[in-house]
């Protein structure tokens, strides 16, 4: 078995003094894809190159303390992708694509950090741009390889995935227009929501993110924000999905789906 993890850590160095590295050497995964590190090369050099035994591999924001990504392995990659449009969003590092190619199979595991939209109307246009250009950039991908991208996508799809729905169908995060971008990638764009496969019904055991604000947590008022989205090769082959609330590392939960011959 194969255990990939996704976790947006809401800043490395926080996460590791609430015990992420100590979660990490205990449940073993073979590779964590991990969002919003909050830090540059330097602030990771002798500290955070490596968790756990794995050698991470990352994208990190031009602006200092924002946004980047990075992927922990087990595994040596054959190759790694930084960025995916060459302009406005690989400045705010939000994907990294580890690639594990053979003579025979072409395979890769991405970790990409989906802009939010709640501080603003300018940002809600940046995310309406981000996901234009993300749809076809993974259209071209599966073209050509089976890939599994983990990540905070900062959509929660369906009415299952969050609590307050009525309430929020005008915020960013359950907008129709992002909802309907989720719905045309699980459809007509071929990817599948590997959680919802293992769990077609889950409600409120699904949820990944909670606000800091008022006792969101300690009542479970939360959103499915965080997926893995794979071919339907790769998302054939998961067996078992968890997400893990026993500790909290971030305002995120991890998401763990174990796959049988992944890689």
């Amino acid at each position: 078995m194969f255990k990939l993890t996704s976790l947006n850590l809401n800043g490395i160095r926080s996460a590791t003094t609430k015990g992420v590295e100590a979660w990490i050497a205990q449940t073993m995964p073979d590779c964590i894809c991990v969002q919003e590190v909050k830090a540059q090369a330097a602030d990771m050099a002798g500290k955070f190159e490596s968790l756990a035994g794995m050698a991470g591999y990352f994208h990190f924001a031009e602006k200092k303390g924002y946004s980047g990504v990075g992927v922990y392995s087990r595994h040596e990659p054959s190759d790694v992708v930084v960025g995916f449009d060459g302009g406005e969003f690989d400045t705010e590092g939000r994907y990294v694509e580890l690639r594990f190619d053979t003579p025979q199979f072409k395979r890769s595991i991405i970790s990409c950090y989906f802009p939010s939209g709640s501080s603003g109307p300018e940002r809600q246009e940046a995310k309406f741009r981000f996901l234009a250009g993300m749809a076809p950039h993974l259209a071209a991908l599966k073209a050509e390889r089976d890939f599994v991208l983990c990540g905070d996508v900062n959509i929660a799809h369906q009415q299952a995935d969050l609590k307050n729905w009525r309430s929020n169908q005008k915020n960013s995060g359950f907008l129709p227009e992002e909802r309907a971008w989720m719905t045309e990638l699980t459809t007509q764009g071929g990817l599948v929501d590997v959680y919802r496969r293992l769990q077609p019904e889950a409600t409120d055991a699904c949820y990944t993110w909670w606000s800091n604000r008022g006792q969101a947590y300690a009542n479970n008022v939360g959103w499915r924000l965080d997926y893995h989205l794979a071919t339907p090769a790769f998302a054939e082959k998961a067996r078992a999905e968890s997400i893990y609330k026993a500790q909290k590392f971030s305002d995120h939960a991890p998401i763990t789906i174990e796959y049988e011959g992944l890689l």
